[in-house]
């Protein structure tokens, strides 16, 4: 069976996902079940969706969903199947704004762990599975 083709976020599912608090994140098992979620922060850079791994490469959901290829996500209210993709080099800086202008609240030793160099190498792309 061939994999579903990929498309593009709608601008409600931008809206809905990019401005969540929180996103939950599940990868599936060997037998094709699915993990629990696990919660975390997402970033709307543009018209893409991101999120990172706040404690390295070797946090558990992030070797998961590099081994998985794609898993499902739900956050704003929404629920949906995705691929999960690096991110250009390009967008870093924009995704660090996003994650800046949305959690500082939070302060800098919180941001601290999914801005700048060391999360930019653990940044995953959102990508929506028709």
């Amino acid at each position: 069976m061939a994999e579903p083709m990929m498309t593009t976020w709608t601008g409600e599912e931008l809206t809905a996902i990019g401005g969540a608090e929180e996103l939950g994140l599940a990868t599936p098992r060997g037998d094709g079940t699915m993990r629990p979620y696990v919660t975390m922060w997402v970033a709307r850079a543009g018209d893409e969706l991101y999120v990172r791994s706040a404690r390295g490469p070797a946090n558990g959901w992030y070797v998961r969903a590099l081994r998985a290829g794609a898993g499902r996500i739900r956050a704003g209210g929404l629920e949906r199947e995705v691929t999960f993709a690096p991110a250009e080099s390009d967008v870093h800086p924009g995704i660090d704004a996003a994650y800046h202008s949305k959690y500082d609240r939070y302060g800098p030793a919180i941001v601290g762990s999914v801005v700048g160099e060391q999360a930019h190498e653990v940044t995953i792309r959102l990508l929506p599975r028709s």
